[in-house]
């Protein structure tokens, strides 16, 4: 197979950008790359092929499912959910009484089945209003399916237990032909939406916006203004949770924001 060069991943993201409006100029070089390589590997094509199928818009959700890359699990880094239960949750409710929440890059929904099950353990899922976005529209229809691979709940309910909730995982769900199939009132007060964090409009205002490892597949320059735009999203004293291997220090709004806990990535905006 001929080495994916520079020219061809331009030649991509000009079509992609140019035909449907999604801009993948700012994405990482050599992760976009990967993910290149792994379509064209996965569906035995050669590049001028993918070249000619990118014109097809009935595989354009094949393609932006592989680009945008949907690993999670639900409760992921327990240590972070127990902060947000703990010392964010209650910060939020010292301003106000209806907690608005978004689930930015929301994947397969595992991230926000587990703020569900935290809120209902706190009894304030009532008391919330949370959006789940991601740009891919086959991840978001089983983001609101709530059905996962029975295999995957081993490790889910692994992390729940380091969590520290107050049930069992299995409490949550039922198994179905094989599926877990999670409660689906947790999701009740969830809104699931297709949303493009490079063009997107900002929607909304929130007192936590979570948008964790997503921004590690953007550039510099791309990661600055979702960042700018998550800054636009929040109430003052609102608080952003972005990714273990990323951060805000660096980019233009570092000032607006201070740390609150570094260990997991968890900022307040203090200036507008």
């Amino acid at each position: 197979m001929k080495e994916i060069d520079i020219a061809d991943l331009k030649k991509i993201t000009e079509v992609v950008k140019t035909k449907y409006n999604y801009d993948f100029t700012n994405y990482a070089m050599s992760s976009f790359k990967r993910r290149i390589s792994r379509i064209l590997e996965i569906k035995s094509m050669t590049m001028d092929t993918l070249m000619k199928r990118l014109y097809d818009p009935g595989f354009l959700d094949d393609f932006l499912n592989e680009i945008t890359v949907n690993v999670t699990e639900m409760f992921r880094d327990p240590s972070f959910w127990r902060v947000l239960r703990d010392d964010i949750i209650p910060g939020i409710l010292l301003n106000h009484q209806k907690i608005r929440i978004w689930h930015a890059g929301c994947s397969s929904g595992e991230e926000v089945f587990s703020m569900a099950i935290l809120l209902r353990e706190m009894n304030l899922l009532d008391n919330a209003s949370i959006i789940a976005t991601d740009l891919d529209t086959n991840i978001l229809e089983k983001a609101k399916s709530g059905e996962y691979n029975l295999k995957n709940m081993e490790l889910n309910e692994k992390n729940y237990i380091r969590y520290q909730g107050t049930k069992s995982l299995k409490d949550y769900y039922k198994e179905v032909n094989g599926k877990a199939v999670l409660d689906k009132t947790l999701v009740e007060n969830v809104s699931f939406r297709k949303h493009d964090l490079v063009n997107g409009e900002v929607f909304n205002k929130f007192d936590l916006v979570l948008c964790r490892n997503v921004m590690i597949y953007f550039n510099q320059t791309l990661q600055n203004e979702v960042l700018k735009k998550f800054h636009e999203s929040l109430f003052k004293y609102g608080y952003l949770a972005i990714g273990s291997k990323e951060s805000l220090i660096w980019c233009d709004i570092a000032s607006k924001f201070i740390i609150v806990n570094n260990e997991e990535k968890i900022y307040k905006k203090i200036k507008d």
